[in-house]
C-alpha cells in the first residue's frame, strides 16, 4: 500500500480575517468584463510556459491520452500524487509556478504512481493554452488557492481575473476548496453567472486530507468549503 507521511504540524493555522462580509459587489462587473469579447485578454504567452505546456502534453501522450486530471496550482505535488493513485486510469497534470515548491520532499512513502507529471508554469498562460489546444480534462482541481483576503484584491482572486473564464471553458468536473467560505461563494457565483448554472457552495470535510494546507487546517479547526461544477453537464443543459 502506497501512503503519505507528513511530518508533524504545529497546529497555528489563523482563520483568514477580511473586512469583507460576503461576496465583492463588484464580482458580477469584473466577471461580466472579463468574458465580453469586446474586452479580449491580451497578454502575451512566454516562451518558457509555452515550452512547459509542449512538454506536459508529451507526456500525456506518451502515457495514452487517458482522461486527464489538472491540478492546478499543486505546490508541492502531495495532492497530485494523490489523486493519481485514486485515479489509475487517468493522468494527472500537477501545475505550479514555483520549482522551490515543486522539488520539496512530499513525504510520500513507496513507489509513486506513474500516471502523472509535474509541470512548473504560470497557470495564467497554462489555462490559455489548454483551451487554445482544445483539451477537455475530465477533473480540474483548485485546492486551497491564494484567498487574497482584502476587499480591494478582488481582481487577484481567479474568480475575479481575467482568466476566469478560460478556466470555465475548459469544461469537465471543476472543484475549487478553501477555508474561507467567502473565497468558494464567489467562485461558485462567478460559475453560475458564466454558466446560467445553479452550482451551489458546500461544506467540506475530507476523510483524508490531501494537500499539507488541507490537513493543516483541518487540524486548527478550521472549517473547509468547497464548489464541485460538472460543466458538461451544465453546459449541455
Amino acid at each position: 500500500m502506497v501512503f503519505c507521511r507528513l511530518p508533524h504540524l504545529v497546529v497555528n493555522s489563523s482563520p483568514i480575517r477580511s473586512a469583507q462580509t460576503g461576496v465583492h459587489e463588484q464580482l458580477a462587473t469584473l466577471v461580466a468584463r472579463h468574458a465580453d469579447p469586446a474586452h479580449p485578454f491580451r497578454k502575451p504567452v512566454t516562451d518558457y510556459n509555452l515550452r512547459a505546456f509542449d512538454a506536459s502534453l508529451a507526456a500525456w501522450r506518451a502515457a495514452g491520452e487517458a482522461p486527464l486530471i489538472l491540478d492546478t496550482g499543486c505546490g508541492v505535488g502531495l495532492s497530485t500524487l494523490h489523486l493519481a493513485m485514486r485515479h489509475p486510469d487517468h493522468f494527472v497534470i500537477g501545475i505550479d509556478q514555483s520549482a522551490d515548491r515543486l522539488a520539496r520532499n512530499t513525504h510520500w512513502d513507496g513507489p509513486q504512481p506513474t500516471n502523472l507529471c509535474f509541470v512548473r508554469a504560470d497557470l495564467v498562460d497554462y489555462w490559455r493554452l489548454a483551451h487554445q489546444a482544445g483539451l477537455r480534462p475530465a477533473q480540474h482541481y483548485l485546492l486551497y488557492p491564494n484567498p487574497w483576503p482584502k476587499i480591494g484584491h478582488l481582481a487577484r482572486r481567479w474568480q475575479g481575473h481575467p482568466v476566469f473564464p478560460f478556466i470555465v471553458a475548459l469544461g469537465g468536473r471543476l472543484e475549487c476548496r478553501s477555508n474561507w467560505q467567502i473565497y468558494v461563494e464567489e467562485f461558485t457565483s462567478a460559475l453560475n453567472h458564466l454558466t446560467g448554472g445553479t452550482f451551489q457552495t458546500e461544506a467540506w470535510r475530507p476523510e483524508q486530507p490531501i494537500t499539507p494546507f488541507e490537513r493543516k487546517y483541518l487540524a486548527s479547526g478550521h472549517a473547509l468549503w468547497r464548489c464541485v461544477a460538472d460543466l458538461d453537464a451544465g453546459l449541455a443543459a
